[in-house]
């Protein structure tokens, strides 16, 4: 589990990536808006933590 938390992370990490390489190209990356990438940055995210925290041990 640990293992697709570090996977959800890099792929949000990426997704920031290209959300910024998005906005100052001025156009789409592979047919997706910066704003569409930002937003599944955000999501990714949420879910790492989400799993994180749901498989914390006390």
């Amino acid at each position: 589990m640990r293992n697709l938390v570090w996977v959800l992370i890099a792929l949000s990490a990426l997704g920031f990536i290209l959300a910024v390489v998005g906005v100052f190209v001025g156009r789409p990356i592979l047919g997706v808006a910066p704003e569409g990438m930002s937003r599944t940055c955000t999501n990714l995210a949420v879910l790492a933590i989400a799993l994180m925290m749901a498989t914390h041990k006390k």
